[in-house]
């Protein structure tokens, strides 16, 4: 069993209008719902492709309720940490005259350390049968950054190997965990939000670096590069992309069929975290990976 771990989740509610006029009354045409966060992400996708997953993290109040109804209509398993704030919510409003989509985010509700606590217990409990934990999204009112690092912790003790998608303080008090994976993304000007190499020397048994079209993998003993020969958006399937590398991490598959999974399945999935198994398959032996030397004086 693969558990997720969306501690910040939303429920996005959509608006479709025929035409959006600010300072009036709006007649809505439509109203769509979707649990939003990026572990829930992953989970739907891990689903879809066939795999056992839970989705944990915290939820509470309607939209809480909503959230793990939404997940259960796909068919998602859900074991969330229930607390007495009120799961927040993503207003989208679109605008059918234009195609504009106008986004009000509300805030995260509060954590107590109470909460926090019963959410270690609960995650600690799900550990006895989990193959892999995903740690993926923002952080919530109330929770320390080194939340992530515990979780890290406890899952290390349970000889539970961690993919781990998060930045800021966040990430840097859980790769010093031991994480199997830690995601790195390159900015819009090509720089990356963090160093490869510092990160394994911290502690993090690989780092995957995404890009626009390709994806590469960064660890004590070499690094290898993934893309398809005709470019096409990897990256902007994120969610999918973390989800392909998490079987090869449960299951321990070399780095070439890990990357090589992972690049396929991103490119074969919708926003939606729906599959296409047949370009799924069809793209699988077309993906290109080559190695390259470690950087071992960066490295050490």
């Amino acid at each position: 069993m693969i558990v997720t771990v969306t501690l910040n989740p939303s429920l996005h509610v959509r608006y479709e209008t025929d035409r959006l006029c600010l300072g009036a009354a709006n007649r809505v045409s439509g109203v769509l719902y979707r649990a939003g966060g990026r572990g829930l992400a992953v989970a739907r996708v891990l689903h879809t492709f066939g795999h056992d997953v839970v989705a944990a993290g915290l939820a509470g109040g309607a939209s809480g309720e909503m959230i793990k109804d939404e997940l259960a209509r796909d068919g998602v398993a859900t074991q969330f940490t229930w607390i007495t704030g009120e799961s927040r919510r993503v207003l989208e409003v679109a605008d059918g005259s234009t195609g504009a989509v106008t986004t009000f985010s509300e805030p995260a509700p509060y954590i107590t350390t109470e909460e926090l606590g019963r959410l270690a217990a609960d995650y600690r409990g799900l550990l006895a049968d989990a193959t892999a934990a995903v740690l993926c999204g923002t952080l919530p009112s109330g929770l320390p950054a080194e939340t992530y690092g515990s979780l890290a912790t406890y899952a290390a003790e349970s000889g539970v190997p961690v993919v781990l998608d998060a930045g800021g303080g966040a990430l840097g008090h859980a790769v010093t965990r031991h994480p199997a994976l830690v995601i790195l993304e390159t900015e819009a000007d090509g720089g990356l939000l963090g160093d490869p190499a510092a990160l394994v020397a911290s502690g993090a048994a690989a780092v995957a670096v995404l890009s626009g079209d390709g994806v590469s993998a960064v660890t004590p003993d070499g690094e290898w590069a993934a893309a398809l020969p005709e470019p096409r958006a990897v990256a902007a399937s994120r969610d999918a992309l973390v989800a392909g590398f998490v079987p090869g991490i449960a299951l321990n598959w070399s780095w070439p069929d890990t990357l090589a999974h992972a690049v396929a399945l991103a490119v074969s999935s919708g926003p939606d975290g729906d599959v296409d198994l047949d370009a799924y398959e069809r793209l699988l032996p077309e993906v290109v990976v080559a190695a390259r030397a470690a950087r071992r004086r960066q490295i050490r």
